[in-house]
């Protein structure tokens, strides 16, 4: 039987930076060979709702430094949560951490990671498109309370519309 938690979403909190920069300095001590570390998700928008976890991008040198990777961060209580949309993109969740992490593991030239990072600078630079996307989330909220994966595959469309938008400088 799966284990469903409702979907959560609160204003947002203005020590979300403040948290991203703390774990980032965690992990990097974590991942020395990390190229880059990025914040990622809602939490990474100034202003926007969100769910109370911190996303973040672990960019690798390569696909061969994510099984060395990987034995660290369960070493360090992180949960695995598997590869991730067929792109070479494993995810871990911290166990007990306020407020929670969500770490990814990608090589580097990930297109996962590349559109992801297209997606939050576009809405940061496009307030009408991050109010869209907030009552898109806060409607899918209702809708699939205590159905995570649906809510997150309902958004599917909006988010692949914005990096795309992103991506070719439409906007």
């Amino acid at each position: 039987m799966t284990k469903h938690h409702a979907v959560e979403l609160v204003p947002c909190d203005p020590r979300w930076p403040q948290a991203f920069q703390r774990i980032r300095g965690k992990l990097l001590t974590l991942l020395p060979q990390a190229l880059a570390i990025d914040h990622i998700g809602s939490t990474s928008i100034p202003g926007m709702m969100a769910k109370p976890l911190i996303d973040l991008d672990i960019v690798l040198p390569g696909l061969e430094h994510i099984e060395d990777a990987t034995r660290v961060l369960l070493a360090d209580g992180y949960e695995p949560r598997g590869n991730r949309y067929d792109d070479d993109v494993w995810a871990f969740l911290s166990r007990g951490s306020v407020p929670a992490e969500r770490v990814y593991l990608c090589p580097s030239g990930n297109g996962t990671h590349r559109n992801r990072l297209a997606f939050r600078d576009y809405l940061i630079a496009h307030p009408q498109a991050a109010a869209d996307y907030v009552a898109l989330k806060r409607r899918l909220a209702v809708e699939f309370r205590m159905d995570g994966d649906r809510y997150t595959a309902h958004k599917r469309e909006f988010v692949d519309t914005i990096v795309a938008r992103a991506l070719t400088g439409d906007g």
